[in-house]
């Protein structure tokens, strides 16, 4: 198995543990954006919808999830914290966009090489 093979499966298999953890703490999640194209992604940097054009979402090692409590989408980084703080704990390769300094994006969750 490649490299990069095994970095995105260990990435997808940390996202199951992750939905399992925020899905018991009361969230429900749905998915968001996973992969990106070079293409969507210059238009997501142009936009200033993201910082870069290294994006780990064009190596299928990013994710965005949504949260939802009480039916309502949240993107507030206090009160998915827990989740973020979760996903960190699973591996020292593991950054949550809440934690991003500057440009926070709180339902990012990543693999970094």
């Amino acid at each position: 198995m490649s490299g990069l093979v095994a970095e995105q499966a260990a990435f997808l298999i940390d996202v199951s543990r992750l939905i399992q953890f925020a899905t018991a703490e009361g969230w429900v999640i749905t998915g968001g954006e996973l992969w990106r194209s070079p293409e969507q992604q210059e238009i997501y940097f142009k936009s200033g919808r993201s910082k870069t054009m290294n994006s780990n979402h064009l190596r299928r090692c990013a994710i965005d999830l949504n949260f939802f409590w009480n039916g309502k989408l949240v993107w507030d980084k206090e009160l998915i914290r827990t989740v973020g703080e979760y996903w960190e704990s699973l591996g020292p390769k593991n950054r949550w966009g809440g934690n991003f300094k500057g440009f926070v994006d709180v339902p990012h969750f990543e693999r970094v090489a």
